[in-house]
């Protein structure tokens, strides 16, 4: 399959319609005939091929059998996937999720081991002073607030929830530095409850080019998510959508001529299409 190329936008000096006055140049008449819809069509160059940029007037991006697509498209590129953090209990996965807000899976999981070796258990954590701790996550970046978070929920862990990690969506979002990705991760990662959607920057993004969402709001994301994806599949979707977001459909050049799900995807900012183009869908 050949590799893509960068979208280039049509030619605005109108050479490509034909120079006006021309011989052989449509007359008004004839192009009163032309239809309004095909008036309106524009093209892209992608892959060597013009792509019509022209939304298909019945086209739905959340139809049940899309969706069904999208979601076994995903299933079939990564089967079996799960959190990239690395974890061995409900507290880890908590520590490691608040950790890697603002910086990357490979950066927190150089820093666990080591951390988690330290302070074995959520009480090391609960008598630490968050000055204690910034040295250990330093790397991470924001490392004041972070230490805060994860001292602030040790705490509350071990005074209201007996050192036990909760289970629940309202006693999560009750700990300091935990919102609802955070504890959309651990409950559907380690407790395989299915509560909401995990909505990082790559869910974020990846929803928006397919089109199954058009908000920017990550709150309001996951309810559109919500209500087009099963329930059952919530949690295996985010792991999935995040790992594409690493492996294929990166923000920058995008890696389309390899991607499972390219004749879905109608993206404004696809280095490679055999499809149409949507100007409105994009990140």
């Amino acid at each position: 399959m050949p590799r893509g190329n960068a979208p280039r936008q049509a030619s605005r000096s109108g050479r490509q319609e034909g120079a006006r006055g021309r011989a052989g140049a449509p007359t008004k008449g004839t192009a009163a005939k032309t239809s309004k819809k095909t008036a309106r069509v524009n093209t892209k160059s992608l892959g060597g091929k013009k792509v019509p940029t022209t939304r298909t007037s019945n086209y739905n991006p959340v139809a049940p059998e899309r969706v069904r697509q999208i979601i076994a498209g995903l299933g079939q590129m990564y089967p079996g996937v799960t959190c990239a953090l690395t974890h061995r209990s409900a507290w880890e996965l908590l520590v490691a999720t608040i950790l890697s807000a603002q910086s990357t899976d490979v950066r927190v999981n150089m820093v666990t081991p080591g951390l988690f070796e330290k302070y074995p258990t959520v009480q090391d954590f609960a008598a630490l002073e968050p000055e204690q701790l910034q040295p250990d996550i330093y790397s991470t970046g924001f490392f004041r607030n972070k230490s805060k978070s994860v001292v602030g929920a040790a705490r509350k862990v071990v005074a209201d929830f007996g050192g036990n990690v909760p289970q629940t969506m309202d006693e999560l979002l009750s700990l300091p530095g935990v919102a609802r990705k955070t504890a959309n991760v651990v409950l559907g990662t380690w407790f395989k409850k299915n509560k909401g959607v995990v909505v990082d920057t790559h869910v974020t993004r990846i929803s928006r080019r397919l089109e199954l969402t058009k908000q920017d709001d990550p709150r309001k994301i996951e309810e559109d998510l919500m209500r087009i994806i099963p329930r059952e599949r919530w949690t295996d979707f985010s792991h999935e959508v995040i790992w594409h977001g690493r492996k294929l459909c990166v923000a920058r050049g995008p890696k389309c001529a390899d991607c499972g799900l390219e004749k879905l995807c109608h993206a404004a900012d696809k280095t490679w299409s055999t499809v149409e183009i949507h100007p409105d869908a994009r990140p």
